[in-house]
């Protein structure tokens, strides 16, 4: 039952329906199930309407000085609120204007004299109908503030993921860029890179398990984890191994995390590098060759604590460049449910040995978008391009 009543409006002129609906509907008045207004005309009852937008229901005469009750629908009707209702009154043979006022979308109507049982029953379909309605208002409302929840949780999460694609300004042998793009509001993936010293570079890319936002606050946790250990940790392996331990105690629901994580020497080229459970990352060189960077058969970060990790090096030549991504590229699907797949990953960079950064995520990303050609995007799609320039 209702907590609060029901509030009906009475527009008549006849003075002696106060004391008929008073004395008919009084249990549910004393109940504080239903609270009557009386009005004598239309301009009056305008003028409640205003005083107390709460109004539920309004039972109003067709045939009254000042304004009828066809005219007062039609203003209510401008007022543009779904949950209220009105039920019109009027002469058994008056139903040419009954007609009227149900054809301009009055909820029902009855007929004088009144049928006061009838009426009731009128009046709870309207009272259930107008539940109904709030409801739906409601569980709107509360999705719109959602809705406006996941757009701040949106533009927070872009602005951790850094934007500067210049870590070292002084130095010129290093290019780097990065995107996401989130199957949601939010996403699970994430891409980092910050100075070490002054002449090395930590790296990672990650995909949380999960989507939307329980993965989206592991993202941000992972993060500032894998950051704050890579920050004094010279060790690739070390680092995962630690990170590994401290997401352990933080998983909740089983969530884990893929990363491949890397330090790079930006003055010799020189990369360690540790693989917890990723996609295999591209290394496309400036001589053309294309190949996968070796595993180095770690598992994900979050799942099983007291794991070792290993690492492994990899030498940057002038021209080189190296391609990460998440899964949500090659596990993008078209509509006829293919995989994007590492084939057509490789395809597309085929051509690509010696271009810049930005320009390698970009073609992957049209080729990849090429091929779903507009399929619904089912998982976060997130790249990041590191290159060693040339010597001059």
């Amino acid at each position: 039952m209702n907590t609060n009543p029901v509030k009906i409006l009475s527009v008549d002129d006849e003075l002696d329906l106060e004391d008929l609906f008073t004395q008919y509907f009084r249990r549910k008045i004393r109940k504080g199930e239903y609270e009557f207004t009386f009005v004598h005309d239309g301009l009056e009852a305008l003028q409640t309407l205003l005083a107390h937008p709460d109004i539920d229901i309004i039972l109003s005469d067709i045939n009254m000085p000042e304004m009828d009750g066809l005219t007062l629908l039609a203003k209510i009707n401008e007022m543009r609120n779904p949950a209220l209702k009105c039920i019109m009154v009027s002469a058994y043979g008056d139903m040419e204007n009954i007609r009227t006022a149900m054809n301009e979308g009055a909820f029902d109507f009855t007929t004088k004299p009144i049928n006061l049982t009838d009426l009731e029953r009128t009046i709870e379909k309207a009272v259930a109908q107008i539940q109904f309605i709030k409801k739906a208002q409601l569980e709107h409302s509360q999705l719109e503030s959602i809705r406006s929840d996941l757009h701040v949780a949106q533009e927070i999460q872009q602005t951790i993921l850094p934007k500067n694609f210049h870590p070292f300004p002084k130095l010129d042998t290093l290019e780097i860029y990065a995107h996401m793009n989130a199957a949601q509001y939010v996403g699970g993936d994430f891409y980092d890179f910050f100075p070490i010293d002054d002449c090395r570079l930590g790296f990672v890319i990650a995909d949380v398990s999960g989507k939307g936002v329980p993965a989206a606050i592991f993202m941000a946790i992972s993060r500032t984890v894998i950051r704050a250990i890579a920050l004094t940790e010279k060790s690739a392996a070390e680092c995962m191994a630690r990170a590994n331990t401290i997401l352990c105690g933080e998983s909740v629901n089983d969530m884990f995390v893929t990363a491949f994580y890397g330090i790079l020497n930006v003055r010799n080229g020189l990369m360690l590098y540790c693989n917890a459970g990723h996609n295999l990352p591209l290394l496309l060189r400036g001589s053309g060759e294309i190949s996968w960077v070796p595993k180095t058969g770690d598992l994900v970060l979050g799942a099983y604590p007291n794991m070792p990790y290993h690492e492994q090096t990899l030498q940057f030549e002038p021209g080189d460049s190296l391609l990460l991504y998440t899964d949500g590229v090659t596990e993008a699907q078209n509509k006829a449910r293919e995989f994007y797949g590492n084939d057509r990953l490789i395809k597309a960079c085929r051509h690509l040995p010696g271009s810049k950064p930005e320009a390698i995520i970009h073609a992957v990303s049209e080729n990849l978008q090429a091929f779903t050609k507009g399929a619904e995007q089912s998982d976060d799609i997130t790249m990041l391009a590191i290159k060693v320039r040339n010597e001059e």
